[in-house]
């Protein structure tokens, strides 16, 4: 991958995902924020340019078979976002829900941040619950429906939100919440530092918050940055599939 202190983050990750497991251990957003370029993204974090790019270069060069998700076609990669993103969440959200409370209960006394992990998790359950749920039930399916009349040389179906730019700014909206939220969360645990003789739940917690955390960014970047350019694109008469 080439690289230059302009090029974006967003992209960067687009043409190798491989970029984000780097830009991740660095605190770098490359999903709501993946439209700031590498040296803005570094400025904001007081990191050295020139070391994160050369992280991203080694990553990318390691050899692996992971799946180019911007060359997935549109059908599928929806597919992936709901079986492989959604699913998880869905499996995910309870255990957390009530680990995130039984550590509060027991720990909160002497570690009260974690009061407000609980309040600020349970906030993202029900966001994210409903969030998923007009993608999977109206935009999704629009979006698929409107690639087939693309392919059949037809116009794109009659939508119930108008532009389809509306349900999508409302997406990133969401996205962007549920970002913060993770954001605020890392930011009261200090990076998921665990105190001194943590219990086993505690520990738990944390990891599951970490691959929470983690797998957000991820799903994120799949809709704001390949999905919702397309769909984009496809509204304005270019090619989509």
């Amino acid at each position: 991958m080439e690289l230059t202190p302009t090029s974006t983050v967003r992209d960067m990750v687009t043409a190798d995902f491989r970029a984000a497991a780097v830009f991740h251990g660095y605190g770098i957003d490359f999903c709501c924020g993946g439209r700031k370029t590498l040296e803005e993204a570094c400025r904001e974090r007081n990191l050295c340019v020139s070391e994160v790019a050369r992280e991203v270069e080694k990553a990318c060069r390691v050899p692996h078979a992971s799946t180019r998700y911007a060359d997935l076609d549109t059908a599928a990669l929806i597919a992936h976002i709901v079986d492989v993103h959604h699913e998880y969440v869905r499996q995910a959200m309870p255990a957390l829900v009530a680990h995130t409370q039984k550590v509060a209960k027991s720990h909160g006394a002497l570690h009260p941040e974690l009061l407000d992990v609980a309040i600020v998790f349970d906030r993202v359950v029900r966001e994210m619950t409903l969030h998923m749920g007009k993608e999977e039930g109206v935009l999704f399916p629009y979006i698929n429906r409107a690639v087939q009349a693309a392919e059949a040389g037809g116009e794109p179906p009659t939508a119930p939100f108008g532009s389809i730019d509306n349900p999508i700014r409302m997406m990133e909206d969401e996205h962007e919440s549920a970002g913060a939220a993770m954001a605020l969360i890392r930011e009261l645990t200090d990076n998921y530092t665990l105190p001194e003789g943590a219990c086993t739940t505690y520990r738990i917690c944390f990891k599951e918050l970490e691959a929470f955390e983690r797998d957000l960014h991820e799903h994120v970047h799949l809709e704001n940055n390949i999905l919702f350019p397309r769909a984009r694109a496809l509204e304005s008469c270019k090619r989509f599939a």
